[in-house]
């Protein structure tokens, strides 16, 4: 029943809201939004500190489900801010909420915002006040939808840390009394799951966890395997027994063909029963007949090994309270119940959720003999991991190089493996990188105007939006005024090009927001391309969410590559 805060508080101060807030106070639109943004993860932290405790998170969940607290603040907050006299009333009441809520120091938490972003104290305090209301509100129409009770409160907050970690500074967090930012984040992680294994977890049936959900059907569905175990390992031995066969069958025969069963197993059958005399006695009949059809299953698993072209993959997320969603691709049903059985034998029935596909055109996964380097990792709360053939990323709370587990897994997984931690900011220049340079190349005498080898290179791009956020970053300008420049040239050669700007999103927040904010972001860069010379006839934009993921979303990494802009062609 978790949701992101921020992209819910993104939507109910959009635009318009910013723009009266702007009117009210005399200070600039821009400047509202870098108050916000500040004031935001602040106001969060404070809350998930005052919630680090039962009585704290009681007291919390108490002054959430108040009637101070506006459920409907997303379609009422115009109107609560629509006069001078209608602000002041709305950013003090939630100036007191957050106050009651947190016991921060508001005025002094004003003041140092002011200072980092250039605004007088009093604007900082009144937009703080309208954050807080804001958050306030966000809440409470969330556990009031969901039903939600004081024992999901700690998780729900516990989600939001990687935003806070990312946006709060250490001045701010000090005057707060958190400490640093860093010690916050290693400290709270421990407490809130603490306080979550306190409280009892019901679960309502408007919201249930999707987690419970696919743990009943695993319950269910481990308990029938049995047979299908037995039949992978059979298999093998079955394979080995036709060779044990095939070698004493071919023993007897002539010289000639002794050798020929080593390096090609069907023909050296064959020749196994075509040299047999008449007079041989039914059972050498039949472990000839064996061994040929021994031999054709060695043929086709070869086959099927042959056949296997992508890295088996596994990732996982650990909530607060220490339990893993493991999700993995393998190879076959042994490597499925390999994997079932160890994390069972570490976490026991039902403390665990599992997603394991059996893909046949998968690799041996070669890291499941490095389990028990893994195993570990699942019960770091806050971690997230993903490997992928013999590459292995690490974030969330396992990212920190002081945490160690770098240096752990290099030295338990040897020198074939690649061992790193996800970077946003290499991620973009690479692949801005890779983008430039193809450019280059297309500006030549045999560059192809064909929509789909267009669409190929612009896909090059990374467009990195804020979270949340559907306005073009800086850090994408250059690339989108390359991209304007290789649709003109086209059109100036009459070869207009026809694609569609797809914008699509990671699942942190509801499928609606994410539909949403996918659809402003196509839309941000279509307008954009347009905005330096390009048709708009050539391009449509179109907004999907969460459809058609290409990574999985577990990991930051894989967050990154779902949250994205394609250009397709049409």
């Amino acid at each position: 029943m978790s949701i992101n805060i921020f992209q819910i508080l993104e939507t109910v101060l959009n635009g318009d809201v910013i723009k009266t807030l702007s009117a009210e106070l005399g200070i600039e639109p821009d400047l509202i939004s870098q108050v916000t943004s500040k004031a935001a993860p602040a106001l969060v932290a404070a809350l998930t500190n005052r919630a680090s405790t039962t009585e704290g998170a009681r007291h919390v969940f108490a002054a959430i489900v108040s009637p101070e607290a506006n459920g409907q603040i997303a379609s009422q907050i115009s109107q609560s801010i629509a006069s001078p006299a209608k602000l002041a009333a709305f950013e003090a009441g939630g100036r007191e909420m957050i106050g009651k809520a947190t016991g921060a120091d508001t005025n002094a938490l004003a003041e140092a915002i002011a200072r980092h972003c250039g605004t007088s104290p009093s604007a900082s305090l009144s937009l703080c006040g309208v954050v807080g209301a804001a958050l306030m509100g966000i809440l409470k129409q969330h556990f009031t939808q969901a039903r939600g009770s004081v024992g999901q409160l700690p998780t729900l907050l516990g989600h939001q840390l990687p935003e806070v970690h990312a946006h709060l500074t250490d001045h701010i967090a000090s005057v707060l009394g958190l400490g640093t930012v860093t010690t916050f984040g290693a400290a709270i992680l421990s407490k809130l799951k603490d306080v979550s294994a306190h409280f009892e977890h019901p679960q309502s049936e408007p919201a249930p966890l999707p987690a419970r959900t696919i743990l009943a059907q695993v319950k269910q569905e481990r308990k029938k395997p049995t047979h299908k175990r037995s039949h992978a390992w059979l298999w093998w031995l079955l394979a080995l027994a036709a060779l044990v066969l095939a070698i004493f069958a071919l023993r007897s025969c002539n010289s000639e063909s002794s050798t020929a069963p080593v390096a090609r197993p069907e023909p050296a059958s064959n020749a196994a029963v075509a040299s047999t005399p008449a007079v041989a006695s039914a059972p050498v009949d039949a472990s000839a007949a064996f061994v040929a059809n021994a031999s054709d299953a060695l043929a086709a698993v070869a086959a099927s090994a042959a056949a296997a072209t992508q890295d088996a993959r596994v990732s996982f997320t650990v909530d607060i309270t220490g339990m893993p969603t493991v999700t993995a691709t393998v190879g076959s049903e042994a490597e499925k119940a390999q994997l079932l059985d160890a994390l069972t034998k570490k976490f026991g029935e039902g403390k665990f959720t599992a997603n394991i596909t059996v893909d046949p055109a998968t690799k041996p996964a070669d890291w499941l003999t490095h389990l028990d380097g893994l195993l570990p990792l699942m019960a770091v709360p806050g971690a997230e991991v993903k490997v992928v053939g013999s590459h292995v990323e690490l974030g969330g709370s396992v990212a920190d190089v002081k945490a160690g587990w770098l240096d752990k897994l290099k030295a338990l997984f040897g020198s074939g493996y690649d061992i790193s931690v996800f970077n946003v900011q290499q991620a973009v220049a690479s692949a801005t990188q890779s983008f430039r340079d193809a450019v280059k190349g297309f500006f030549g005498a045999n560059a192809s105007c064909a929509n789909a080898d267009v669409a190929k290179l612009l896909n090059l791009q990374v467009i990195n939006f804020a979270t949340g956020k559907s306005m073009v970053p800086v850090t994408a300008a250059e690339d989108l005024r390359q991209s304007a420049k290789v649709l003109k040239t086209c059109a100036k050669s009459n070869k207009a090009v026809q694609l569609e700007v797809a914008g699509y999103s990671d699942n942190v927040g509801t499928p609606a927001m994410n539909l949403a904010l996918s659809r402003q972001r196509a839309q941000a860069v279509r307008s954009y391309l347009v905005a330096h010379g390009v048709s708009g006839s050539m391009l449509n934009a179109q907004g999907y969410g969460e459809a058609t993921p290409v990574d999985s979303n577990d990991t930051e990494s894989g967050r990154f590559h779902n949250r994205r802009i394609e250009f397709l062609a049409k």
